[in-house]
């Protein structure tokens, strides 16, 4: 199995031009600011599109890019398996933009502002937490819950994953649309 290389900002930069870019996050962060050029392939439909994935690295090297960096690694772990190289952007596109470099963006009157999967996760936890405290305050069982949320961020934080996304990210506005997730797979493919 091959290690992924990992890019620098300022590296990617200067050979963007080599690469295919696959964007792993959701359709809702991907329109919401993305490397130019890149392709978003969320990180659950991976699998779906070895295929074209392995027909577009065959042409030239492929990079992988999602928020912070995490994704993107496990993206090429998951490549790598299947026999297909891949890079990966150190520090995801928030790296990207804190170095200066351009993002392409959705027309923002067509489509409205996307939250991190992140920022998803934060509301969701926080929330499930502050609900069991508040219903703990009646029916004390229901302190459980925030037990169990706090419990599945200590878990997340040392195995570095995160139950709590990949539920969020099967939810309907985390999802691609079909027609746009064939139309990506057809244009790598090519």
């Amino acid at each position: 199995m091959h290690t992924a290389t990992a890019l620098h900002p300022a590296q990617a930069a200067e050979e963007l031009h080599h690469y295919t870019v696959i964007d792993v996050r959701t359709p809702g962060e991907y329109a919401s600011g993305r490397l130019p050029g890149a392709h978003n392939i969320p990180l659950d439909h991976l699998d779906i599109a070895l295929p074209a994935l392995k027909a577009a690295a065959v042409r030239g090297p492929l990079l992988m890019v999602c928020a912070s960096g995490n994704r993107s690694t496990t993206a090429c772990e998951r490549l790598a398996a299947a026999g297909i190289p891949a890079a990966t952007l150190t520090g995801g596109t928030t790296a990207w933009i804190q170095h200066g470099h351009p993002v392409h963006r959705d027309d923002t009157n067509t489509t409205k502002a996307a939250w991190s999967m992140e920022r998803q996760v934060r509301l969701a936890a926080g929330s499930l937490v502050v609900t069991g405290l508040a219903l703990g305050t009646r029916y004390r069982p229901a302190r459980w819950l925030s037990a169990a949320i706090g419990g599945g961020l200590v878990f997340s934080a040392l195995t570095d994953t995160c139950g709590m996304a990949m539920l969020l990210a099967k939810l309907p506005h985390n999802r691609p649309r079909t027609t746009d997730l064939n139309a990506t797979l057809d244009t790598i493919s090519r």
